[in-house]
């Protein structure tokens, strides 16, 4: 399959994802020339480069460090890969790409850069389906994603078995305390949203039990735990009784994930999934051609 193929088939833009490395690429040149390979590596010089995990992980974005040396290559490096999701340990190989050698080397940045932090993001994810284990409780991520990379983080987020909350501001509504203080209160922020948009999905934030009972009341889709403890969201889940979904939010680490499934919530929200991940190392080794 064609990177551009298994970007659709994953429900990426193709064209949207070839702008992302498109724009990676020229900042790496800078309207120049790579300097060291173009001195050190003869024109006719061809290879393969492999990028081989350095670390225990999950993978995100083969397909995507595919079109990065692909269109750094203007064609001429042709790759394949394993399939994201995939847990990996040290030593294996990710992706083998064969080529021009300056054509490898002028795009190992980029496709590095991109596979290492979407496997970043893929590894954390799993780390929380781990902790979680057999509870029904689903871990999802926020809108606390890199500017212009958000679809891309959240893709890995699926790699990583995790679930996306929303894309964007306008498929689905969360009203949060600004919202409430401009509306005149929790319930009455709800029936404004649900009036304005009645076809659009409403989640509210709370924080207390006493604004959950208001919300439950008016109708609302899914509910937000705002720094609810287990005991709290065990309450809330008693009072709730499968009338909405219930979602935890608010600081939660890995080291709260099997408490927090205890309780019964149906999702729990990590912001730190998307902003705070680390990149999962990932090498390129050079082979030259014999």
């Amino acid at each position: 399959m064609q990177p551009h193929e298994e970007l659709s088939a994953a429900g990426l833009d193709p064209a949207a994802v070839a702008d992302i490395v498109d724009r990676a690429i020229a900042e790496d040149l800078d309207g120049g020339v790579d300097v060291t390979s173009v001195a050190t590596v003869d024109e006719d010089a061809v290879g393969t480069l492999d990028l081989v995990a350095r670390a225990r992980g999950v993978t995100a974005g083969a397909a995507v460090a595919a079109l990065a040396l692909a269109q750094a290559s203007q064609g001429r490096v042709t790759c394949s890969w394993i399939d994201d999701g995939t847990r990996v340990e040290p030593g294996d190989v990710v992706l083998t790409a064969s080529g021009p050698t300056r054509d490898l080397l002028l795009g190992e940045r980029t496709a590095l850069n991109l596979l290492g932090h979407l496997s970043g993001i893929a590894t954390a994810t799993r780390q929380w389906v781990d902790a979680l284990g057999d509870s029904p409780t689903r871990v999802r991520d926020t809108r606390k994603t890199t500017p212009g990379l958000r679809r891309l983080e959240k893709y890995a987020v699926r790699c990583g078995g995790g679930v996306n909350h929303r894309m964007s501001l306008s498929d689905a509504a969360l009203v949060k305390d600004n919202h409430v203080i401009s509306a005149g209160g929790v319930a009455a922020a709800f029936a404004r949203v649900r009036e304005a948009f009645p076809g659009i999905p409403v989640e509210v934030e709370v924080d207390s039990l006493d604004q959950l009972d208001e919300v439950l009341v008016a109708g609302a889709d899914l509910v937000l735990l705002d720094n609810f403890t287990p005991e709290q969201m065990r309450e809330a889940v008693r009072r709730t009784a499968g009338r909405a979904q219930l979602e935890a939010s608010g600081g939660l680490t890995l080291a709260d994930a099997s408490a927090v499934g205890a309780t019964g919530v149906d999702f729990v929200a990590v912001g730190a999934l998307t902003h705070s991940a680390p990149v999962l190392d990932i090498g390129a080794d050079l082979r030259e051609a014999q």
